[in-house]
């Protein structure tokens, strides 16, 4: 970096000798560094005669790559410089979340990067109620889950970032007629009993528009904590409806729908005029991180993701991680 803001040194001063004056070298020391610099970039930056020094075409090459290096390089000293003394005077980390996979994740991470700092959590079914307690500053930031494309809470007053986006799998017991497939048609599952966790959202009448468009109303959905839902996978009372990411359970195998005909997003929240919101991007980080260890722990939905390509679903940092504008 030294080096490209020496050679932009001589294409703004036109010559080796008012270049010298701005960086405070001797001349014939410039000199030397100059040709140094030639030989690494394999060839002269500058023709130099007594009108003064103007690239050449090797030297606009570099020229062009420093203007965007440049700025780049300082944009990231500055970044790192007001993270470190944000995330250095934040003396606790409060985390609310609809349940999910990635709160534990999030709360490993940031205890091991700021050990003997406090990480509470607060988990509730509600992402209205985590939205309000993030505007009343309560909250430092929220981990919810949304159905599809569908607006998340206080859009207006909280920023929220896509973490990543899972396509809806299905929980069927290991006992199953279905668990040989690799791929279940929804129709395949007409006559069957479902369970899944309650919520907010639109997700319910999603699922029952797909079971329509698939020509069958479901006979009974038991919406119950994660727990439940699980209990009654296993005994073979219902088939659930989970998230990609759900971890490996006994007794249990998941299987991707078809069409991916419902899709559930992970989104990060914070106050953009809270404190905290400075640790956002390292916070963001960290997140990502945990989620893509969620993906990991699926074999099914590694292998979904894998082949064919399944663009829109995975990590958001994978096709550029976005912030929801209002």
């Amino acid at each position: 970096m030294r080096h490209l803001r020496t050679v932009r040194a001589i294409a703004d001063a036109g010559s080796l000798t008012k270049a010298a004056a701005a960086l405070g070298l001797a001349q014939p020391a410039l000199s030397t560094q100059l040709r140094r610099i030639e030989r690494a970039l394999g060839g002269p930056l500058f023709d130099r005669d007594h009108t003064g020094s103007r690239p050449t075409p090797l030297g606009e090459l570099v020229l062009e790559r420093a203007r965007i290096l440049l700025p780049a390089v300082r944009e990231l000293q500055e970044d790192a410089v007001r993270f470190a003394n944000t995330w250095a005077n934040l003396d606790r980390f409060r985390l609310g979340a609809t349940h999910g996979p990635l709160l534990g994740g999030l709360v490993d991470r940031l205890a091991t990067a700021r050990p003997g700092v406090p990480v509470t959590t607060y988990t509730t079914w509600s992402v209205t109620e985590i939205s309000s307690m993030l505007i009343e500053g309560r909250l430092d930031f929220a981990l919810i889950g949304t159905c599809g494309e569908s607006r998340p809470p206080a859009q207006d007053r909280v920023s929220w970032e896509v973490v990543g986006v899972d396509p809806v799998f299905v929980m069927l017991p290991e006992s199953h007629p279905l668990v040989g497939q690799g791929e279940l048609e929804l129709s395949q599952l007409s006559g069957e009993c479902w369970t899944d966790v309650p919520g907010e959202g639109c997700f319910a009448d999603c699922f029952t528009a797909a079971c329509a468009r698939a020509g069958f109303a479901p006979m009974q959905v038991y919406e119950t904590d994660t727990a439940s839902c699980v209990h009654l996978v296993q005994v073979g009372r219902a088939v659930g409806l989970c998230r990609a990411t759900f971890p490996p359970t006994p007794g249990i195998v998941t299987r991707p729908l078809a069409g991916a005909p419902l899709a559930w997003r992970h989104l990060l929240g914070w106050h953009p005029g809270a404190p905290a919101a400075e640790a956002a991007k390292a916070v963001s980080g960290y997140t990502g991180v945990a989620y893509q260890e969620a993906i990991s722990r699926s074999a099914s939905y590694t292998r979904w993701l894998a082949s064919p390509p399944r663009p829109g679903f995975g990590a958001s940092h994978q096709q550029g991680r976005s912030q929801l504008a209002p």
